[in-house]
């Protein structure tokens, strides 16, 4: 994420208002879950009885949408949601505490137990009719942590270029530590850091990260720049973006994967420039639980909407596996 924020600080773009989304309303239905309103979408085949549930969980500034090209076809053999996670997309953004405080919520702990939440009293999930957590990017660590909080109900996870979390104190050299929290405190506390989410937070701005995000730039289409960038411009989403880059604790997905209870699918884009898969294989390749490593070759970060083609057919073959 260092590599993310230094080119887009660098980078300068005009301005969108709020008012440009006032009208957004993409298609879902809203849970509420401990006091707040969390955004979801529901997906199945009409007529069908399947004892799978495959939970969709996006990543960081991602949301439902991301997934809008998976859905229609992982609802053919499983009962199929997209949540957007607290403080992301439609879902509530309520003002927390940053991290390193007791208070802190934008955190996998609260991300896992919304998803052990949702998988029981929505998807209907009990130890015999379990849930596959699909997850990409940092919504990886958060799935984890949901099988880690419930293994009874947790069939597998399959994490899409999960995220390596570089920014963890663990991965610091002890010098960068002081200056990395020194960066991270300017950002939060001093109008620089709503100055640089509004840079990021325009259409061109959303386009620029994303291909950089994309290795084939012509996924990067007006409609994912919209679905990425519409709920960011949503009252509370800055908060939670500043929130968020701030944390450098918690648990780490190399930590996470032994303690579970079920199979661990890595899948990789090739070309993924945030999450480079050299280091990726290094830590994931030969802990317990990883069932398969699997790469695609000419693909980024989010191998879902770049590649669905490539993406659907593994998750079905997980699901199908794992059941």
């Amino acid at each position: 994420m260092s590599r993310r924020v230094a080119k887009l600080i660098s980078r300068q773009s005009a301005t969108t208002s709020l008012a440009d989304t006032q009208e957004y309303t993409p298609p879902g239905d809203y849970w509420s879950w401990r006091g707040h309103k969390i955004r979801y979408r529901m997906e199945k085949s009409e007529g069908s009885e399947s004892n799978n549930i495959v939970i969709l969980v996006h990543g960081f500034g991602g949301n439902c949408e991301h997934w809008r090209k998976n859905l229609p076809e992982v609802s053919t053999y499983a009962d199929t949601y997209a949540i957007d996670l607290l403080g992301f997309g439609l879902s509530d953004k309520p003002k927390s505490e940053a991290f390193p405080s007791p208070d802190q919520l934008y955190t996998f702990e609260t991300w896992g137990l919304q998803l052990r939440d949702f998988a029981r009293e929505v998807a209907g999930a009990n130890p015999n009719k379990k849930v596959h957590f699909i997850c990409n990017s940092v919504g990886s660590v958060a799935g984890l942590q949901a099988a880690l909080i419930d293994p009874e109900i947790s069939a597998g996870v399959m994490m899409l270029d999960p995220s390596l979390r570089l920014l963890h104190w663990r991965k610091q050299f002890p010098l960068q530590i002081p200056l990395t929290s020194a960066l991270q405190t300017l950002l939060r506390e001093t109008d620089l850091g709503k100055w640089f989410f509004s840079k990021v937070a325009t259409p061109e701005g959303v386009r620029s990260v994303l291909k950089q995000a994309y290795h084939n730039e012509e996924a990067v289409t007006d409609e994912l720049v919209s679905a990425i960038l519409n709920p960011g411009l949503l009252p509370g989403a800055v908060d939670v973006f500043l929130n968020f880059i701030s944390y450098s604790g918690g648990p780490l997905p190399e930590d996470l994967v032994p303690q579970v209870n079920c199979p661990v699918r890595v899948v990789w884009g090739e070309k993924d420039p945030w999450e480079p898969i050299q280091m990726g294989q290094r830590v994931y390749e030969n802990l317990p639980n990883i069932d398969r490593f699997i790469v695609l070759p000419e693909v980024g970060h989010c191998p879902m909407d770049e590649a669905p083609e490539l993406v659907n057919p593994l998750i079905k073959e997980f699901v199908t596996k794992s059941s």
